[in-house]
């Protein structure tokens, strides 16, 4: 199994995606490379992400990337949907750095590759979100009208 994190604007969604996706293990919301106990809060500077365990086995890391950039705006910045600031912005993220440079390698062959503005940086920090933001769309159907992510689009069905 191999780990890696999503930070695709508000986790409800994120999370709610991924976690259907074929070769997906299991998934956390929490938040990534912050800064853990400043002045701002315990999640002062992280971005809200998805800790996604993956089988390499049953689904690539590119067909991953493939489907989280179905779902996000790659060209915004602190930007998703009707979610905006720095803790909205898009990034993926790992500790293991043949990931970081596979998703460099398949950004830089996406034909508007330029334009791109996903952060891929090693994990330098993760805290896993409180329980009230595990798996929320599937507790809280009420919530979807705070998702910006169409409901068809993370239902429809996919192959590794």
């Amino acid at each position: 199994m191999e780990t890696i994190y999503f930070a695709g604007g508000c986790l409800w969604g994120v999370q709610y995606f991924v976690k259907r996706l074929p070769g997906v293990i299991s998934t956390e919301a929490g938040r990534v490379n912050g800064n853990r106990g400043t002045l701002g809060g315990p999640y002062d500077g992280y971005a809200e992400c998805v800790k996604t365990v993956f089988d390499p086995e049953k689904v690539s890391l590119e067909k991953l990337l493939e489907w989280f950039f179905e779902i996000i705006d790659p060209f915004s910045i602190d930007h998703q949907g009707m979610d905006y600031g720095h803790k909205y912005r898009t990034g993926v993220y790992s500790q293991n750095p043949d990931h970081l440079n596979r998703v460099r390698d398949w950004i830089a062959a996406q034909s508007d590759s330029q334009r791109i503005r996903v952060e891929v940086l090693p994990l330098t920090s993760y805290t896993a979100s409180a329980p009230e933001h595990q798996d929320r769309l599937d507790r809280c159907p009420r919530d979807w009208r705070l998702c910006s992510i169409p409901r068809e689009l993370m239902d429809r069905p996919r192959k590794a």
